[in-house]
């Protein structure tokens, strides 16, 4: 099937090469020249494990092209709009202008055959007004637009592509229910489930399922607060409670507050969409302000670890991405924790293993290291922000001896209090009792 992806940002570029990978002919349209140039170098502007390797087969291959010109839509049956939708300045409200650009741009060469499918993440009714959009400018053909939204996570996207919990589809034409049956065929042996449902529908569930997700983080990341306050263990709450198969065990990691490209416009949107339809939905709202308070309380317990007062004292941080396995900084807890730690006088020195080429961006005034025993020396306190794989073991002996104070804040619960104890180290973690 002949596939164009209009955009190549996280979900385009993911989305397009996996769909390549499946057999299917696809090209990726970006208006950005110099994206498309380098990614016809075999350059990847995200970091997402094998991405690389997957475009570079299915380019050798035939299967996947990248342009600027969007001539391919003329002889593609399916058309999907992958293009960025921000939360816009002062409303929160998604930005939905390139999503109306796009459908007015391909407008002038859809034909009878095609199917517009948005893959970007839309509020309520944006299919709608799609439509609309392409019957004024086309009113001779009828183009189905369909709401088929991505679950993907960043670090493990191609997974998700491959072995989807669920594929949903929202459309009420039957042609287009045919053609998104036949690109997702390959995952039939899978045994993934493809939910069809109208298109309304469809844009809804996938920003209740982040907010769900959202507040589950937010949950357990309050229940970790009184943990530290009665003198329980926050993991083992969460193991109990998440072996319960009515709630699950995913989600239900204490730590620093959710962060990233999804979840906190996701949220954020959502509430506005209620509000516009005068529906209160209050639990979402809370699960914001709570989220976006806790980011910058972190600093206080890095403050309190070292006796209440940082001025004048410098802080190493171990990761600044808001997960591991991406170099997504977007909504990154890091950046209000540094931003606290500043004001209350620290210095901070850093190391992300993909993130800080984007951190720069966002935070220019830290030091930013080659490791994370260059990034402790001199450092009164370490603190563990993002749990990538290589800050899991870690040489306390050679961190200690780099170090001005040996204090550990472990905002991931990566380790245990007794685990480091020998070397000496103040240890201080989320939701578990003090040990040291």
């Amino acid at each position: 099937m002949r596939v164009v992806m209009i955009g190549t940002g996280y979900v385009g570029l993911v989305s397009g090469a996996c769909f390549a990978d499946f057999g299917h002919d696809v090209t990726c349209v970006d208006h950005d020249a110099d994206k498309i140039a380098a990614l016809n170098q075999g350059d990847i502007p995200i970091y997402e494990p094998g991405l690389a390797d997957l475009v570079a087969a299915n380019r050798q291959q035939g299967r996947l092209a990248f342009t600027t010109d969007l001539a391919p839509v003329r002889e593609a049956e399916a058309v999907f709009i992958a293009v960025g939708t921000p939360s816009r300045r002062g409303d929160g409200h998604a930005d939905l202008s390139f999503v109306y650009a796009a459908a007015r741009q391909l407008a002038p060469l859809l034909s009878d055959k095609t199917v517009i499918v948005t893959k970007s993440t839309v509020p309520i009714g944006t299919g709608d007004e799609v439509e609309r959009i392409l019957r004024e400018l086309r009113p001779d053909i009828a183009v189905p637009v369909v709401s088929n939204p991505e679950f993907l996570r960043e670090g493990a996207a191609i997974q998700d592509f491959k072995h989807p919990d669920r594929i949903v589809v929202g459309t009420s034409d039957e042609r287009a229910r045919e053609v998104l049956s036949d690109l997702y065929r390959p995952l039939y042996l899978n045994a993934s489930p493809i939910l069809f449902t109208d298109r309304r529908t469809a844009e809804l569930i996938k920003y209740a399922a982040n907010s769900f997700l959202a507040t589950k983080i937010t949950f357990i990341n309050e229940v970790a607060d009184l943990c530290e306050q009665v003198g329980a263990d926050v993991q083992q709450v969460a193991r109990g409670i998440g072996l319960d198969n009515r709630i699950g065990s995913k989600f239900l990691h204490a730590g620093p507050g959710y962060g990233g490209s999804c979840f906190p416009k996701d949220a954020v949107a959502l509430i506005k969409t209620a509000q516009d339809h005068g529906t209160s939905l209050r639990i979402v709202e809370t699960v914001v302000s709570v989220n976006d308070q806790r980011k910058r309380a972190m600093a206080r317990k890095v403050t309190a670890a070292l006796g209440g007062s940082i001025r004048g004292k410098t802080i190493a941080l171990l990761g600044l991405t808001f997960k591991p396995n991406t170099d997504d900084m977007r909504e990154a807890p890091s950046i209000s924790l540094v931003t606290a730690l500043q004001d209350l006088g620290a210095e901070v020195r850093a190391y992300d293993p993909a993130g800080m080429e984007q951190a720069k961006a966002l935070m220019p005034d830290i030091t930013y290291c080659d490791g994370p025993y260059s990034a402790a020396q001199g450092a009164h306190a370490v603190v563990l922000v993002t749990e990538w794989e290589q800050f899991r073991a870690l040489d306390f002996a050679r961190l200690r001896a780099a170090m001005a104070s040996p204090v550990f804040v472990d905002l991931k619960n990566v380790y245990q209090a007794v685990d480091i104890a020998e070397f000496g180290f103040a240890y201080e973690s989320i939701g578990r009792p003090h040990r040291n």
